[in-house]
């Protein structure tokens, strides 16, 4: 009997561009993109002396460290949407890799975090978030559960 061939954009287990998996990808890039844009435009670097003027939206400069729960919570939920069964990372090998992955991401967070601790003013994003970093490791590996739930 002949392999079937398999079609890389419709494989057994399902599509890989379902509509889930879609939101979830740009949720995940729009969150990143969050963070970088609030980091890069509009945050007020707290060293300049005198202050300068926020960058705009002015929106976005008054939810200040707001921000940054916006953008990780955007990921995060991305992340925790590619779980379901209908996303490739939701079925296989994904559910590994996305667990793997996600338990990795929040472990190295956080190490660098405490290792980095004395002077973290020149690693960005990390030196706004102070103890809240751990917040976000945590996080990542909250995420990495829910991966591990779908686990078979």
């Amino acid at each position: 009997m002949a392999k079937a061939k398999l079609d890389p954009l419709a494989p057994v287990r399902g599509p890989i561009f379902t509509p889930r998996f879609i939101i979830a990808l740009v949720m995940m890039v729009l969150g990143i993109a969050w963070i970088v844009y609030y980091y890069t435009a509009v945050r007020v670097d707290p060293t300049a002396f005198p202050a300068p003027d926020p960058g705009s939206p002015k929106f976005m400069a008054d939810l200040g460290n707001w921000n940054y729960l916006i953008g990780f919570g955007l990921l995060l939920l991305g992340l925790a949407i590619s779980a379901h069964p209908s996303t490739p990372l939701g079925r296989g090998r994904g559910v590994v890799v996305g667990m793997l992955g996600c338990f990795l991401i929040g472990l190295l967070w956080i190490c660098t975090y405490y290792v980095f601790s004395n002077d973290i003013s020149s690693i960005p994003v990390l030196d706004d978030l102070g103890q809240k970093n751990l917040i976000v490791g945590i996080g990542f590996m909250a995420v990495g559960f829910t991966f591990a739930t779908r686990w078979e």
